[in-house]
């Protein structure tokens, strides 16, 4: 009996509110990807549930998880902490099943340093510019422009981090951007070193957004 193939993990970052988790949740409804249910002590938005979009929990339960090496990484954005259970995802991996995460820079260096067996996609997300990206916070922290311009401070910093990255998108077009990074996650040794991945572009459209 042949051993089955293990799944394969596909990371997402992006600055804040750049779209991440909207592609996370459409790659893994289309392709059938298990989202990482990332802990977290940062308090529920509306509509997020328990379980679904994050486990919520408080400081001392996240502190006593690191403490006993559970996670398979973990960082501290924004005051809060947010980490992925190592346990759950390598069972995962090891069933055949693919894992797609919506991590910060902080958590895909973890992961890439633990050089785990799996095989790891790791694809960067930017916005069309600064101006959209500030909209999009607005809209989603209902119009409180102090969660906006916080995250916004944070803008430089995360934007730098793109060249760590296997892959990097502009978010203008939700299906647009979507269907480049499914064609990167399948095909990803034929496009690496192609003339299909423009990362000069890439490096001018970073230059105009800081």
């Amino acid at each position: 009996m042949a051993e089955k193939k293990a799944g394969i993990i596909v990371i997402l970052s992006s600055p804040s509110g750049a779209g991440k988790t909207t592609l996370v949740k459409k790659i893994s409804s289309r392709n059938g990807f298990n989202i990482s249910i990332s802990y977290t002590t940062r308090k529920p938005r509306i509509n997020e549930k328990n379980g679904q979009d994050y486990f919520f929990v408080n400081n001392h339960k996240f502190k006593k998880l690191i403490y006993n090496k559970k996670f398979l990484e973990y960082a501290k954005v924004f005051n809060n902490y947010y980490g992925s259970l190592k346990k759950t995802i390598v069972d995962k991996l090891k069933k055949g099943e693919n894992i797609i995460f919506d991590i910060d820079w902080q958590g895909t260096k973890q992961i890439k340093n633990q050089k785990l067996k799996y095989e790891i996609i790791t694809i960067f997300i930017l916005p069309p510019s600064k101006k959209e990206l500030f909209k999009r916070l607005l809209k989603r922290d209902q119009k409180d422009k102090r969660i906006a311009k916080e995250r916004m401070k944070q803008f430089k910093e995360d934007v730098m981090h793109w060249k760590d990255y296997d892959y990097t998108v502009i978010n203008d077009k939700i299906e647009k951007c979507y269907d480049m990074i499914i064609n990167y996650i399948n095909n990803k040794k034929k496009i690496k070193n192609s003339s299909n991945y423009n990362k000069e572009l890439i490096k001018r459209h970073v230059k105009k957004l800081i």
